[in-house]
């Protein structure tokens, strides 16, 4: 587990590499789709914390609403758009809807929704170490879920930034925004976009020092951290600010986060 190539960036604990031994588990093939969020809301009438805030960040080529509804960009990264009634069933803003990309990964929804759909589902967000694991497909210290080229044989693998970030994405791989599930090759366990498409949430609390000490035998995170951890990277990623659709890469934000780059997928109880 960790970066083999000293690729990663200092302040997300890569490193160092470890061994982790980890008892059997099954994880979803996918991230869980509009479609399937949809049953879950249907089901319980639950409210995800975007809908409760009012509004969720959506990237600034993506928006979908009037322009009443901007109500601001972030400090520091301008191509996010606050975005008035922006939330999973909307991921553009008021004028999109889920039910156009149902096949889609979910978005806009934070750890704690996530959390909720898992407990509904009779099932539990991987552990940051079981999804390292699964991602890697059966590969020991790759670069990638496939391999250590970005694109072999000149084929994409995964749905990321192409061209000039933020501004120009050539959309070589197809896609500007999320991509539809299975849209690229399974790895070695059978798992679609473990790369790219949309950040996953994991468990685990996050801290960088945290490989230093993490028990060899399942480890379950710290018991504290900044925020919650998210594996995969995410359409936007892009090699210029955000090399994270490494296997290895990590990175965290609060549970009650949400915006329109992040899923997540779900393993048995």
């Amino acid at each position: 587990m960790g970066d083999a190539f000293g690729e990663g960036y200092p302040s997300d604990g890569e490193g160092p590499i470890h061994e982790v031994e980890l008892e059997a588990f099954r994880i979803d093939a996918t991230a869980v789709t509009n479609g399937m969020f949809a049953a879950f809301v249907g089901a319980t009438g639950y409210r995800t914390e975007a809908e409760q805030y009012g509004s969720s960040a959506v990237f600034h080529l993506l928006v979908a609403a009037p322009e009443a509804d901007i109500l601001g960009r972030a400090a520091g990264a301008p191509w996010w758009i606050n975005v008035r009634g922006a939330d999973w069933a909307h991921p553009g803003g008021l004028s999109s809807s889920w039910q156009s990309i149902p096949e889609h990964p979910v978005v806009h929804v934070s750890w704690n929704d996530a959390q909720a759909y898992c407990q509904w589902a009779g099932r539990r967000l991987p552990t940051e170490a079981e999804w390292e694991y699964a991602a890697r497909g059966g590969l020991e210290g790759k670069r990638y879920a496939w391999g250590d080229e970005l694109t072999p044989g000149g084929e994409h693998r995964c749905n990321k930034w192409q061209g000039t970030f933020p501004t120009a994405n050539t959309q070589d791989d197809g896609f500007l925004g999320t991509a539809p599930v299975k849209s690229f090759p399974a790895n070695g366990h059978g798992l679609y976009e473990v790369a790219g498409n949309v950040w996953e949430w994991c468990n685990d609390w996050f801290l960088p020092k945290y490989y230093r000490s993490s028990p060899r035998q399942n480890p379950q995170g710290p018991t504290i951290g900044a925020g919650r951890v998210m594996r995969g990277g995410s359409y936007l990623c892009h090699e210029s600010y955000c090399n994270r659709y490494r296997v290895a890469a990590r990175t965290s934000n609060t549970p009650e986060s949400s915006s329109g780059n992040c899923g997540f997928r779900t393993v048995a109880m």
